[in-house]
């Protein structure tokens, strides 16, 4: 595998610098003494971090960003073959590469590195690890796609071989990670725009696990279909957790102020009794995930525990917000069926009376893809407010629309309602949203602004 020197660079430039990963990277290579600048196509919260900490971000695309005298550029995978930066980038010979192969080579840097894959769950399971080892003392570089509560950043510099870094899926980014530690959560279809089918879908998480070296572990949910199968070519160990795993977790409790409690055995042993300052089932499989990876990196049990009874969560996953009129302001990134289904579950086992979903749907060929799967998901909530989809990288052909969405959810007996504008769904909340209620502003878009305008007016 080639190597990056950062010893050679003394200039960088990241096409995408405000995506959640590429601000971490982009910190990682100033924190080394690399100039960095960058450009987005809008000014966010994290460009704005960026350039107070010294980085020069320009917003928009424009090939007069690139610095002539730079010696690496990164992008981001969903970039276009003709973003001016990219065109300018290769006229002047610069070397480039994508973000996933940055943090892959960077990655191969570290004797224990963790690479947290999985359709859903990475940015929790990430987050977990990070605050155990954190902890622990061990000095962690981390790598989180989320902003972690703890440090209040989605990046931090240790000093140790540890390394904590997400590891997605998506265009087959994570098969450029060489971890020691490798994590599959699960393997759900989702971005259809790229993966056809779940056999490409599966090989792909199979190129990731057959990167582990074998004195290398991969820890994995036995939830995960054809699991024998999947693992039988594996030259590295391989770790279970879930129901008849090597980790598995009993006596599984959750308190309506959002807590959950449940005790770790291991091959058949009681370990710990966990209490989790986190809601629903699904993390306390993430936080399973989480005590497997520490306990084979020797994290005594007692750091685990402190760690997750004191873990306060990775923003816009269950983020509490605050309150208005009495109501609770919840946001979650929830944006595929299976996430939607979790975080409603896990809202239904926390005190409420009703539960008011404001969703915005992330990309035309998701919405188009499960489409049955998001009316049933979002049935479950008492109401739902449906906004526009978020584009995000794709054009809309006119082949789906929310108002499909909130026909269909209507159809079957759940109060929904479609607004064009934030400002519409903003007016009705606030004029039927009670004392006692829950709102879950949902989605991977902008939809958290809806929660932030209700409780700032």
């Amino acid at each position: 595998m080639n190597k990056i020197s950062l010893n050679d660079i003394n200039k960088a430039h990241f096409i995408g610098i405000g995506g959640i990963s590429m601000s971490g990277l982009a910190q990682t290579l100033r924190s080394k003494g690399i100039a960095v600048s960058g450009s987005d196509i809008s000014e966010s919260s994290l460009t704005c971090h960026l350039e107070s900490e010294g980085i020069s971000v320009s917003i928009g695309h424009d090939a007069k960003n690139v610095p002539i005298d730079c010696q690496l550029v990164i992008y981001t995978a969903a970039l276009s073959d003709d973003n001016p930066e990219l065109l300018q980038a290769h006229e002047y010979g610069v070397k480039v590469i994508d973000r996933a192969e940055l943090l892959g080579m960077i990655m191969d840097d570290y004797k224990r590195a963790v690479g947290v894959s999985g359709t859903h769950g990475k940015t929790t399971t990430t987050s977990l690890i990070s605050e155990l080892l954190l902890e622990a003392n061990y000095d962690p570089t981390l790598n989180v796609g989320g902003i972690l509560g703890s440090i209040n950043s989605n990046f931090r510099i240790g000093k140790s071989q540890y390394f904590v870094a997400e590891a997605c899926e998506y265009f087959d980014s994570f098969s450029r990670f060489y971890p020691h530690i490798g994590v599959i959560l699960n393997i759900d279809n989702d971005h259809t725009d790229y993966f056809k089918s779940e056999e490409q879908l599966r090989n792909s998480f199979k190129k990731f696990a057959l990167n582990i070296p074998a004195d290398g572990f991969l820890v994995i949910n036995t939830a995960v279909h054809d699991l024998k199968n999947f693992t039988s070519t594996l030259k590295c160990g391989v770790i279970t957790y879930g129901k008849g795993g090597d980790y598995s977790a009993l006596n599984i409790e959750h308190s309506d102020d959002g807590k959950s409690g449940f005790d770790v055995y291991h091959k058949g042993e009681f370990v710990a009794r966990i209490l989790l300052n986190l809601p629903g089932i699904h993390n306390v499989e993430n936080c399973l995930a989480a005590f497997a990876v520490g306990y084979t990196l020797g994290v005594s049990v007692s750091a685990m525990q402190k760690s997750f009874a004191n873990f306060s969560g990775a923003k816009r996953r269950f983020e509490e917000k605050g309150f208005f009129n009495g109501a609770q302001i919840i946001d979650d990134y929830a944006h595929h069926p299976t996430e939607i289904n979790a975080t409603l579950s896990a809202a239904k086992g926390c005190k409420h009376e009703k539960i008011n979903t404001a969703f915005q749907p992330h990309t035309f060929s998701r919405t188009k893809s499960f489409f049955d799967g998001f009316v049933d998901a979002l049935s479950k909530s008492d109401v739902v407010v449906l906004l526009d989809i978020y584009s995000a990288r794709e054009t809309d052909d006119g082949g789906i629309h929310s108002k499909d969405l909130a026909k269909k959810i209507a159809e079957f007996g759940t109060e929904c309602h479609y607004f064009d504008s934030f400002d519409g769904a903003e007016e009705f909340l606030r004029a039927n949203c009670k004392k006692g209620d829950m709102v879950i502003t949902m989605g991977a878009g902008d939809i958290f602004k809806l929660g932030e305008d209700l409780l700032s007016r």
